[in-house]
């Protein structure tokens, strides 16, 4: 059971929002607050992520360079820049043309080129996954030098498509941007070293944490008790419990039934399933007893979160 793959899919409520943005020095952009989590890549040159003004101190302006991937867990706003000092010009609107998949923004004057590729991915931040929540708030992920080989070759390729467009890129560019989260993540996570790693970058290597976490993950329906994980992962009870709690940031039961929760959300928004089969699915003897729960969860009830969700989209 790919664990990461499924936190992902279940905050996702949309695709992924890209632009080229072109920027000859001197120049600046300031970039606002976006609903989801935002990203750049950069292509060619080198700039600056600065923070705003009201940004936590240890988010100071970040140096990038060919092929770094940032990633900003909130979307929080922010300017890109040749240089920290330099002035910030409002977003401006993308200009597209006919058969690119995203659009381009350029900006600034006569001097040394910078190329990224920035946009967001729509997830769900009232209700992020505890996998994401844990993650910095803002992800900086060098390529160069050997470091994340199969992030590198991702980049590499948006970079070839993006620079030269052929046949077929307007298909294959969305899906390496769509990919490129799971490869930002998967770098991140991979690269804690293990004997610093906490929080999920642990539990998702963990011997006892990692086989219950895949087992709810495989059947949220099954009549999973503390007893019975603990079994799996070869503990006592106790033991199981506290390091599983430790590692994930809550309770087994409570993980158990955030999961059960998000999996009928995601029926909800994703499928016509009757509220019957989608409780069943999730562990649930009876759609009353679903739907009580679910509301508990979510503040309303199934059919009217399924209704919300079909509008807003």
């Amino acid at each position: 059971m790919d664990i990461l793959t499924e936190a992902l899919a279940s905050m996702r409520t949309g695709q992924p929002r890209s632009v080229r943005t072109e920027g000859r020095a001197p120049w600046g952009l300031r970039l606002p607050p976006v609903a989801g989590a935002g990203f750049h890549v950069v292509l060619h040159g080198t700039c600056w992520l600065v923070p705003l003004d009201d940004a936590p101190p240890h988010l100071g302006p970040l140096a990038l360079g060919p092929g770094d991937v940032v990633f900003l867990r909130d979307g929080r706003g922010h300017v890109l820049a040749d240089h920290p000092s330099t002035p910030a010009e409002v977003e401006r609107p993308e200009q597209f043309t006919a058969g690119s998949p995203i659009g381009t923004v350029t900006v600034g004057g006569d001097g040394p080129r910078t190329s990224l590729l920035c946009g967001n991915y729509h997830l769900d931040q009232g209700r992020p996954h505890p996998l994401v929540r844990q993650l910095p708030e803002v992800v900086h992920l060098p390529t160069g030098d050997g470091h994340h080989p199969e992030l590198s070759a991702a980049v590499r390729l948006l970079g070839a498509e993006l620079d030269r467009p052929r046949i077929g890129s307007a298909g294959i560019v969305p899906a390496l941007i769509d990919s490129l989260l799971l490869y930002i993540l998967r770098a991140w996570l991979e690269g804690q070293p293990p004997a610093t790693a906490t929080g999920w970058a642990a539990a998702l290597g963990d011997s006892a944490v990692a086989p219950a976490l895949a087992a709810i993950h495989a059947d949220p329906a099954a009549r999973w008790t503390v007893e019975s994980l603990a079994t799996r992962a070869g503990l006592s009870r106790a033991a199981f419990a506290r390091r599983f709690t430790t590692l994930v940031g809550e309770p087994p039961m409570a993980y158990l039934t955030r999961w059960r929760m998000t999996t009928a959300a995601r029926l909800l928004r994703e499928s016509e399933a009757p509220l019957t089969a989608v409780a069943a699915r999730t562990g649930y003897g009876s759609e009353y007893a679903f739907a009580k729960a679910f509301k508990r969860e979510y503040g309303r009830a199934p059919g009217g979160y399924r209704r919300e969700s079909r509008n807003a989209a």
